[in-house]
């Protein structure tokens, strides 16, 4: 039997591993993390290739040139040179509405980005108006409202018979530094960034290889249908060991990807020496994605083995990856609070330990209680849900034409025949 197995498993993975869409998928996750991490920061310091013209209307007449040598002073590109210039719009008319008239020419012509009017009363309204034709830029407009409210406090100061600087010594913001304290008295310095990408990375690996596997084994069972292929192997080997061979075939392939997925993780994390990843109980880790994974495989098994169509199977698909994004709904508050009544409770309900384990493990050890009921719980989920994927397999891998109703399905899980 066993051997029958394994040469259903060599089959299948020899069969998937050389297809396009295997090497497509081996190169996505990366390719995907890459964009989301490298790309913006790529973008936005492309943005920073030359200096920036922004022009202000100070009616106060005593802000402007602090502004501008605090622009200076703080940001610069590479060669020190000026990240932005703020000129002072004047002209023979300085009234405030030919002034904006002025600034909205500018604009349009593309002479500034941008224009700041700060009022002569800003010292007591605290209002300031930034005028552009992109108002999207968060970045600049907060680098600006930091120091154009610093100039203010700093002239509200002065004015009140106060010493900024002294004032600004005693005011310093305090840099509190965030260290992990193990049961084992290990300390560590870690922040919000460690813990968010660990456990993100983790859940993002599991949702892409459940997804592209998952609609892989689908795929090759109504193919096998359509082509009557099913029945040659039928021929040669009971449904149970054609289904289990199907399953260790593509958690080898799964295999296969996650350790080259860890290799250029690992070699990306030594090259760049970046430090938002941590991997710690990365052991206990892997166990859960392991399980994880022949957890969603078995589901995927169990749904598609009665579909007839790449149509079926592109809904069954979608429908079960909704198991894998729920849990995302419910990541921020079991993060917040890792021991909470809800992150517990979430903890124990199969289809969602990997990814709660994934983020409780990344910011506090549970108590070994919870680890330990929770991989028993998911083992013996792993089991029954074999055990039903089995059940349906059997009938539904020769099933043509009519999909089956829930009843059918019923019917096929508690019958012997």
């Amino acid at each position: 039997m066993f051997t029958k197995i394994l040469a259903v498993a060599r089959w299948e993975f020899l069969e998937k591993v050389k297809t396009k869409a295997f090497i497509v998928s081996l190169l996505m996750m990366p390719l995907i993390m890459g964009i989301f991490t490298a790309i913006p920061g790529l973008l936005m310091s492309k943005g920073d290739a030359k200096t920036r013209q922004y022009a202000i209307i100070d009616q106060t007449k005593e802000l402007a040139s602090k502004i501008s040598n605090e622009l200076d002073r703080q940001y610069k590109l590479p060669g020190g040179i000026p990240n932005y210039r703020l000129d002072q719009l004047t002209d023979g008319d300085m009234s405030l509405e030919h002034l904006k008239a002025l600034a909205t020419s500018k604009m349009l012509a593309g002479e500034i980005e941008g224009c700041f009017i700060i009022p002569a009363n800003v010292a007591d309204s605290g209002s300031v108006e930034f005028r552009a034709q992109n108002v999207g830029n968060i970045r600049d407009q907060e680098r600006f409202t930091r120091i154009v409210e610093s100039s203010i406090v700093e002239n509200r100061l002065l004015k009140s018979g106060f010493d900024p600087q002294q004032i600004k010594k005693l005011t310093t913001k305090i840099d509190i530094k965030t260290i992990k304290i193990s049961a084992k008295g290990e300390e560590k310095e870690s922040g919000f960034l460690e813990t968010y990408f660990s456990g993100y990375i983790f859940i993002m690996m599991l949702m892409f290889l459940v997804l592209t596997s998952g609609q892989m084994l689908i795929r090759s069972m109504v193919e096998e249908k359509s082509n009557r292929i099913v029945e040659i192997l039928l021929s040669s080997c009971s449904p149970r060991e054609l289904m289990s061979g199907k399953v260790l075939g593509l958690s080898l392939l799964g295999l296969t990807t996650v350790l080259f997925w860890i290799a250029i993780l690992v070699a990306v994390v030594l090259g760049t020496k970046t430090h938002y990843l941590e991997f710690e109980h990365v052991l206990l880790l892997l166990l859960y994605f392991v399980l994880g994974y022949l957890l969603y495989a078995a589901l995927f098994v169990a749904v598609g083995a009665p579909l007839t169509t790449e149509q079926d199977a592109q809904q069954a698909t979608s429908l079960v990856s909704i198991a894998l994004v729920v849990p995302l709904a419910f990541a921020l508050p079991v993060m917040q609070d890792p021991n909470s009544l809800l992150s517990r409770i979430l903890t124990q309900i199969p289809f969602f330990t990997p990814t709660f384990m994934a983020l409780r493990l990344s910011i506090q050890l549970p108590e070994w209680w919870e680890i330990a009921l929770s991989l028993t719980t998911l083992s013996l989920s792993i089991a029954g849900m074999m055990w039903v994927a089995s059940r349906i397999f059997r009938i539904g891998i020769l099933l043509t034409g009519k999909k089956p109703s829930l009843k059918e399905l019923l019917r096929w899980v508690t019958t012997n025949t």
